[in-house]
């Protein structure tokens, strides 16, 4: 868990204020690399992804910069969470399900984002949220990471983001309807609405150059919380109105399952 203090954070803070001094918000992987070095940060690719706001340095809050995936090692900050940022809807009481289970031994193994997915699958939550039915038999396909060219509205802004990195935690398909699946841990207050938006723009590119029968395409996410003696899953399920603007994400439906072991 990244805290204000954090390393990644220091990151951040630091490749804002860089390019306020300069009077350019846009930025690539060899200045990240530059910074990340100086503060110890490994991983400099993953210095940018934020998968929700609370994950922002309190300057780039304060000022209301989110940051914009270029493609081809090009990254902006930009002005207007709200435009790449979703909340959470509530979930109602009359929304919520008693699911019953009989546990597998690696239900609750680990923590992992495949582990969330596998869970849902396994336990026929996702076919029954999805399909409202709990014997349907969507084809499954696992974790993938692909590039595209991807131009999009997110707001005032025009994205044109050449080869940018497309990261699909889960894909189900049936009848004609796919859906790319994101799982995480916790009950974050938002997210980054591209985790779910590229894969959707990858596959209504796909759809539109007639090169696959594809019918419909959704989004869901999966949301998982652990207590010593209960599981929680939420899933939310999404479209956009306006398949080339990032910000006009909508909702579909939600639910909660408590998972209730026999």
């Amino acid at each position: 868990m990244e805290t204000r203090t954090s390393k990644k954070y220091a990151v951040v803070s630091e490749l804002f204020e860089i390019c306020k001094s300069r009077g350019s918000f846009e930025f690539d992987n060899d200045l990240v690399e530059e910074v990340a070095r100086k503060h110890s940060f490994k991983n400099k690719f993953d210095a940018t992804k934020l998968d929700n706001s609370s994950l922002l340095p309190e300057s780039v809050l304060n000022e209301d910069y989110f940051i914009l995936h270029l493609g081809k090692g090009k990254h902006c900050f930009a002005r207007g969470i709200h435009y790449w940022y979703h909340q959470f809807e509530q979930i109602d009481t009359s929304e919520t399900v008693e699911w019953r289970y009989r546990q597998s031994i690696l239900n609750d193994f680990d923590t992992s984002e495949s582990n969330i997915l596998s869970v849902a699958s396994n336990q026929r939550i996702v076919h029954e949220f999805l399909y409202h039915d709990i014997v349907a038999n969507p084809k499954v396909y696992n974790a993938r990471r692909t590039k595209a060219n991807l131009t999009y509205k997110a707001g005032p802004y025009t994205v044109n983001a050449e080869k940018v990195q497309i990261e699909i935690d889960l894909t189900m398909e049936y009848q004609g309807v796919v859906t790319v699946i994101e799982g995480k841990n916790g009950f974050p207050n938002d997210f980054a609405i591209y985790q779910l938006f590229h894969p959707y723009l990858y596959f209504l590119t796909i759809k539109n150059n007639n090169q696959l029968p594809i019918h419909e395409i959704t989004c869901c996410y999966v949301l998982r919380k652990r207590t010593k003696d209960s599981s929680m899953l939420r899933l939310y399920n999404y479209t956009f109105d306006n398949p080339l603007n990032i910000a006009s994400i909508r909702l579909v439906k939600k639910a909660q399952y408590n998972l209730i072991k026999r």
